[in-house]
């Protein structure tokens, strides 16, 4: 078996995916139109419309996550954070330092789900 992606369920994909495209500089790939995915090292993210699992009754409703967050390793956490220019309703933490060492800044995507950008301590930082 192998992990394949996390997928979110929106009635905003255009704005989800916009907001995403934003976030990684990448444009995301459209094989339908009411799917989107961003290819990545490690990973995949995957955007669909309610229009997906309208077959599931409900299962999964947009807009609703309270207990998963989405995380993109970045080089400059400070300067990704600038560059989105979240509103203040939108930032969850401001670039902070973790005990751990990890470098984080958290916001929320259109849909409310909680996005973490974080970069790792390098080992001169560990060091000190």
């Amino acid at each position: 078996m192998s992990f394949a992606s996390v997928r979110i369920v929106t009635d905003d994909l255009d704005g989800l995916v916009t907001f995403y495209e934003n976030l990684t500089g990448q444009r995301a790939e459209r094989p339908a139109p009411v799917f989107a995915q961003f290819g990545g090292t490690g990973a995949v993210l995957a955007i669909a419309s309610t229009a997906t699992v309208a077959m599931l009754g409900g299962a999964l409703v947009p807009a609703t996550n309270r207990s998963v967050f989405i995380e993109f390793e970045v080089a400059d956490v400070d300067g990704d954070f600038a560059r989105l220019q979240p509103a203040p309703e939108d930032v969850v933490l401001a670039p902070t330092t973790m005990p751990w060492g990890n470098r984080s800044a958290l916001v929320r995507d259109p849909d409310g789900n909680v996005v973490n950008l974080f970069s790792r301590p390098t080992t001169a930082e560990s060091e000190h």
